[in-house]
């Protein structure tokens, strides 16, 4: 038996919008995409914040996932996550103690300490609190804690206010990193730990690794448990993958130009042209891409399992084809139930 074969399998979704498409389908494909892999039995889907990039439809998780939760059956959803900087932690605790008390048991408060936008649309969505010019997350973070768990110091002005609904926990926390930071912090404090090496430069290693030997258990959750977010396209055969994933190439080389335009189809990317240096980045960046069939996806994916010892993978499929983003989905789930040789 495979460790593939094991391990929970779940889904990050970004309501990427496609060239060809509009906002509002983005969002909607999004809902799709959840039903779809809440019949195929994925774990979770998780959702994300980003604000002024075209390419993303939505800098709502809470509303998301609220969405995704009304629309499924079992799968959790949640958010992949909250940028913490931007928002007050009482909002937060509000907003995910609503869908708790809402969806018992299928929800996830995912947190990330960067804005997920640029520099002035991070001074918009802070004007109204008090900035502090330094990095206040580990500050929010206490904070939001300790809504929940009602541990303020005695002289602690929020000691008396209660976030409502008063009888309902907050769902379950995970800290989102691309670094070693989240990762100690989170093997700190005792909590899920999740790596996005589908973007991160940080030795994916040393993140996962370090997080599962200082784990230190806690009244939220008693042993470690690590997701590795991964891009996958799969599709039946290696050369219609291959043909697939020109969006996500092109996607990734003009976000490294700072474009974040709406995702290209498979059409635009193959009608591109590329010079010698932007075959040498996609070359480079699909380090960070598993493309293929099931049998090299199979493989990748043990291999990344085997190296990292990961708990869960996370997978997200960027291409702007809702039909052929449902079918890599199908192909890699099936991997677990008809595991190809590895």
């Amino acid at each position: 038996m495979t460790r593939l074969s094991r391990i929970p399998l779940s889904v990050l979704d970004l309501s990427f919008v496609a060239s060809n498409g509009t906002g509002p389908q983005a969002l909607r494909d999004t809902i799709e995409l959840a039903r779809h892999v809440d019949a195929l039995g994925y774990e979770r889907i998780w959702v994300a914040e980003h604000h002024n990039l075209p390419s993303v439809a939505s800098g709502a998780p809470d509303i998301m996932a609220g969405q995704i939760l009304a629309a499924t059956q079992r799968i959790r959803a949640g958010s992949g996550g909250v940028m913490l900087p931007n928002h007050s932690p009482l909002m937060v605790a509000e907003r995910f103690k609503v869908l708790e008390g809402l969806y018992p048991g299928r929800v996830d408060l995912g947190l990330g300490r960067a804005p997920g936008t640029d520099h002035l649309t991070s001074h918009a969505l802070r004007r109204r609190q008090d900035i502090d010019p330094g990095d206040d997350f580990l500050d929010r973070l206490r904070e939001l804690m300790a809504w929940d768990t009602g541990q303020w110091p005695a002289d602690h002005p929020y000691r008396n206010i209660k976030v409502m609904p008063v009888d309902v926990k907050l769902p379950p926390l995970w800290l989102l990193g691309s670094s070693g930071y989240s990762a100690r912090l989170s093997a700190q404090i005792g909590v899920g730990f999740a790596y996005a090496h589908h973007f991160a430069q940080h030795d994916v290693l040393d993140a996962m690794l370090s997080y599962r030997s200082a784990f230190q258990p806690s009244e939220r959750l008693s042993q470690p448990h690590a997701i590795l977010a991964l891009a996958v396209v799969c599709a039946p055969t290696d050369e219609e993958a291959e043909w697939l994933a020109g969006s996500v190439d092109l996607a990734h080389l003009r976000r490294a130009r700072g474009g974040h335009d709406p995702i290209p189809t498979a059409e635009e990317a193959a009608a591109y042209p590329y010079s010698e240096a932007d075959r040498v980045f996609i070359r480079r960046n699909r380090e960070k891409v598993l493309v293929g069939g099931p049998e090299k996806v199979a493989q990748g994916l043990e291999r990344f399992l085997d190296a990292t010892l990961a708990d869960e993978i996370m997978i997200t499929t960027a291409i702007p084809d809702l039909a052929a983003r449902k079918r890599s989905f199908e192909l890699v789930k099936a991997l677990q139930t008809a595991p190809v040789a590895v």
